[in-house]
């Protein structure tokens, strides 16, 4: 553009262009009036025109176009007036996103992409395995050692860590991994037969457990990762549990056994032991979690337990490492062999037999003898004895090492002597074989637990059978955002049925019911691939039984769907939304510092909602956009994403605070009741605490409001010691179906008709629902309140007992009953573990204490020189306890936080006597009072609870004349 003919703001100011004299000094060409005024416009616009391309214009003039500028394919439009926004440059840079890897081409593999393919027909051959642990026990270093045996271009035997899962630049820099990502691999067994791997690796840390959740959905086991040398941890034991109540099969691997003999330094006996120890814990916790199970067992004899050294890339089980033997001497049964490698059992060395009693008393157990001691011996030579008797061990073994690898440092020298001596991961991959269920064989059971429609049907048949001509169901639990995050892409997992790109399908939502079909949309699928962490494979059909990624159909799923064919045989049933291990109850206020840029924040809460399975957002009444996630870490990273990926503009934070909950601690005083605004109604109500384990086992669904009376009766009955009449009276559960409150008719048939009482009840539900989902305190959620209707009118007249005369009062009695019956306000309470040297213990007591913590156990590890101290620490003051913690202890204590149970606050709430001075620290006593009125001011309430706003006039004069009878007894 010449800068002469235009000024500041892009006006043209040059030479009038209708006159005829101006055109030869514009365009440096004739005048335009010289060319034929007939010429048609296809002549003008021909291909064949070089140098510059002319426009015909409705005057016959002619323009020339920058189409040899840009390329023949460019349109150019001419705009009259410019409709572009000013904060809006008139050509926008591109944009390159830097926030994970950049996606490569198909890489070289040890297998072809067409028989990965083929395999996915088969479900007999599939695996799908999630590999969880406590953090840093070595699961995405493990996936790296698989990815670097199937990807020759990746195994350059160099000493830096590949961390090939973790696509995210901020998962690498903080070396942790934070989102759950999936590979898909063609793996061989000891026989070497090949096998489809679905492995999901899933962060370690306790904040992201959601994601173990939704990882755990769409697989059949699991493998759980246990460091060899620390042992069972607070999130093994988490993870164990949850993986239990999904009915996942499970696997173990004991990891980074090197640390046995390189850190720990310990001798080969002391390393069985310690191994040993680590299976008896993890079979202790499995009996207690399935309540004495016998065949709930782990145990290497049975396969079901690997080793593995992720860093110096080796897993072996008691077969693959028998099978070596076999492979050397010949006549060996290498799987008889390896029945008698583990346990107390030894070998005869005179008889050639093994003995279950000692031979002599310097007699090692087989085990020892033949695995443990040959590894201490080829790691011994490699650390120490390079230079001497290193190349004719390695000449026995038959394992090469060329000249330069020999110069190499230890560290990848001893990776490349392991590697070549242990061979492949065929011993992990014969575990998941034999110990994890196929999708086929799976199937019934998968449907079973996570299929909310009835257990009969040509659904229900295709899914149970794994069926890949059947109806089309699929479940997707994970979402994957784009490069440019613009849209997601969708994991799925498919049921039954056979899914093409470009199918037309309905997607439910997790509110899709049958009574309300509203939350569910029909779209076209895009493209589909099998998803490799840093490339994909795209197909244009995936069968049951395989997990796939989705295009195109992100737009109205939040979490979790259930995608299915557009004609359906029979009525739809969704699959079950996730359920989670632990709860949201850290909350940050977010607004944008350009309020103008709101609605660019509430498009990234949205994506960030969609990103991660545990976070909500909601508003508050006061206006401020509120997210809760689980912790520190989680909620700086969930920060991050909005701000870089999802809305990318600056936002202010407010300080983190806590959810809180309310409860009751006594029965109500006296019996509340309140009328309809039309005063034909009148509900009578009193509140009282639940019996202790109630609430939990209302949340866990040990107990279901689904099920028929009978049923409910007699878990009450059996466990609480209801009577059979309140047992088989329960209403409701709330706040929804799984809240931890209860609803009990206790009227009388010969007080109350029935009749018109039933008419109003799902009105009265409701108010009850709406009641506890936030409380009279500071509307919050109520929570271990027993609700009981003890009177009521209700009018004769449909007219006069409408929702909308109900549901108000329903809400309002029960919030005069709560109020009634001694209100106290509910923290979370965290549960810590913090792994410290023992020099450091009583620097962990001293700042646990600072913040109203207390320990519960401290005991050393055992064959470590560290401590695990357990503590409990009120949510609201573990704001910057790990980097107290870190201060006080000289960084030598690490520790992790995760929510364990709701206590009741210290004080009275509602005590008027307590005066909140700001700045200044309350006593105990006073706490309840304090949180309750700064949560009313940051909601934007009036700062005390007014009883008046729920009581009616009658009310109050019934509570006046009780009042007085209380104080002034006749």
């Amino acid at each position: 553009m010449d800068s002469d003919l235009y000024d500041e703001f892009g006006n043209y100011i040059g030479p009038d262009l209708d006159s005829d004299e101006d055109d030869q000094s514009i365009y440096g060409q004739e005048p335009q009036d010289d060319i034929d005024e007939d010429m048609d416009e296809e002549a003008v616009a021909s291909p064949d025109a070089d140098a510059t391309a002319v426009v015909l214009h409705e005057d016959k003039r002619y323009y020339p176009t920058a189409v040899e500028v840009y390329g023949p394919d460019v349109e150019t439009i001419v705009q009259e007036e410019d409709a572009q926004p000013l904060d809006k440059p008139l050509i926008e840079p591109v944009k390159k996103h830097r926030f994970q890897m950049k996606e490569q081409d198909l890489p070289e593999t040890t297998y072809e992409m067409e028989f990965m393919a083929d395999l996915m027909d088969t479900p007999p051959l599939i695996r799908n395995v999630a590999l969880v642990g406590h953090l840093h026990h070595g699961k995405t270093t493990f996936v790296d050692c698989l990815v670097r045996q199937t990807h020759p271009q990746f195994d350059q035997g160099d000493e830096k860590p590949l961390r090939y899962t973790d696509t995210l630049f901020t998962e690498q820099e903080r070396g942790c991994s934070m989102k759950a990502t999936p590979v898909t691999l063609v793996l061989q067994d000891v026989k070497n037969k090949s096998y489809l791997m679905n492995v999901f690796d899933t962060p370690g840390h306790v904040n992201f457990s959601d994601e173990v959740t939704a990882s755990m959905r769409l697989c059949d086991g699991i493998v759980l990762f246990v460091d060899a040398a620390e042992g069972v941890m607070l999130n093994t034991e988490r993870i164990l549990k949850h993986a239990i109540q999904e009915k996942m099969s499970i696997t173990v691997c004991i990891n980074k056994i090197d640390r046995l003999i390189l850190e720990l330094k310990l001798p080969p006996n002391d390393a069985y032991f310690k191994i040993k120890h680590i299976v008896d814990e993890v079979n202790s916790l499995m009996s207690t979690y399935t309540n004495g199970d016998e065949n709930a067992i782990v145990s290497p004899i049975l396969g079901n337990v690997c080793f593995a050294s992720s860093l110096f890339g080796i897993c072996f089980t008691l077969k693959s490492f028998a099978k070596l033997y076999a492979d050397t001497y010949e006549g060996v049964n290498y799987v008889e062999f390896a029945k008698r490698l583990w346990g107390d059992m030894y070998f005869h060395s005179k008889s050639r037999k093994f003995t279950k009693k000692q031979p002599h008393s310097t007699a090692n157990r087989s085990f020892i003898e033949f695995i443990l001691e040959p590894m201490y011996k080829l790691i011994a030579q490699v650390v120490g004895d390079v230079d001497t008797t290193l190349l004719d061990t390695l000449a026995e073994l038959d394992i090469r090492v060329s000249k330069e690898e020999l110069k190499m440092n230890i560290r990848p020298l001893l990776r490349i002597v392991c590697n070549r001596f242990l061979g492949d991961f065929s011993g992990f991959v014969d575990m998941c074989v034999e110990h994890v269920k196929s999708p086929s064989d799976n199937a019934k059971n998968k449907t079973d637990h996570i299929y909310t429609g009835p257990k009969e049907g040509v659904l229900y048949d295709d899914m149970s059978q794994c069926n890949q001509s059947g109806v089309l169901m699929v479940h997707s639990s994970k979402m994957y955002p784009t490069e440019d995050c613009t849209f997601f892409q969708v994991l799925a997992r498919i049921m039954s049925g056979t899914l093409h790109a470009g199918q037309e399908v309905r997607i439910l939502g997790e509110n899709y019911t049958l009574q309300d079909e509203e939350d569910s949309r029909i779209l076209q699928v895009g493209r589909l691939w099998v998803y490799e962490a840093r490339y994909k494979v795209e197909l244009n059909r995936v069968p049951a039984g395989n997990w796939v990624l989705i295009e195109g159909i992100d737009q109205c799923i939040v979490k979790t769907s259930t995608i299915t064919d557009i004609q359906s045989p029979e009525d739809l049933y969704i699959f079950r939304p996730l359920k989670f291990n632990t709860q949201s109850i850290i909350k940050i206020a977010v607004e944008p510092v350009n309020p103008s840029e709101l609605p660019k924040m509430l498009d990234g809460l949205r994506k960030a909602n969609k990103s991660y399975p545990l976070l909500s957002t909601r508003v508050e009444e006061s206006g401020e956009h509120v997210i809760l996630g689980t912790g520190e870490l989680y909620l700086d990273c969930v920060m991050h994403d909005l701000r870089k990926m999802y809305s990318e503009i600056d936002i202010k934070v407010a300080d983190p605070v806590v959810a809180f909950c309310e409860t009751v601690v006594e029965t109500s005083s006296l019996k509340c009741f309140a009328e309809t605004p039309n005063k034909k109604n009148k509900i009578t109500m009193i509140a009282e605490p639940l019996e202790k384990g109630l609430a939990e086992d209302i949340e866990n669904e040990t107990v279901s409001i689904n099920w028929n009376k009978k049923k409910i009766g007699e878990f009450f009955q059996v466990n609480y010691d209801w009577d059979l009449l309140a047992a088989r009276s329960i209403w409701a559960f709330g706040p929804d179906t799984t809240g931890p409150n209860i609803l009990v008719d206790d009227t009388l048939p010969s007080e109350v008709d029935k009749g018109l009482l039933n008419s109003v009840k799902d009105s009265i539900v409701q108010g009850f629902q709406w009641g506890t989902r936030e409380g009279p305190l500071c509307e919050e959620p109520i929570r271990n309140v027993k609700f009981k209707i003890l009177d009521a009118v209700i009018a004769n007249e449909a007219l006069h007992r409408g929702g909308g005369q109900v549901i108000p009062t329903a809400r309002r009695v029960a919030y005069s009953a709560f109020l009634m019956a001694t209100p106290r306000l509910m923290e979370p309470y965290n549960f810590v573990e913090v792994q410290a040297p023992a020099d450091c213990v009583s620097a962990v007591y001293t700042v646990l204490a600072r913040r109203r913590g207390h320990v519960t156990q401290d005991a050393p590890v055992s064959g470590s020189p560290l401590y695990i101290i357990k503590a409990f620490l009120p949510a609201i003051d573990s704001f910057g306890f790990e980097t107290d913690l870190r201060t006080h202890t000289q960084g030598q204590a690490f520790c992790l936080t995760v929510f364990h149970h709701w206590q009741i606050v210290p004080g009275d709430p509602l005590d008027k006597s307590i005066i909140i001075r700001p700045l200044e620290p309350q006593p105990a006593t006073h706490l309840a009072r304090e949180f309750m009125i700064k949560t009313r001011r940051r909601k934007g309430l009036s700062e005390d609870v007014s009883i008046n706003k729920f009581f009616d006039d009658p009310m109050l004069l019934e509570l006046a004349r009780q009042d007085v009878v209380l104080n002034y007894p006749m």
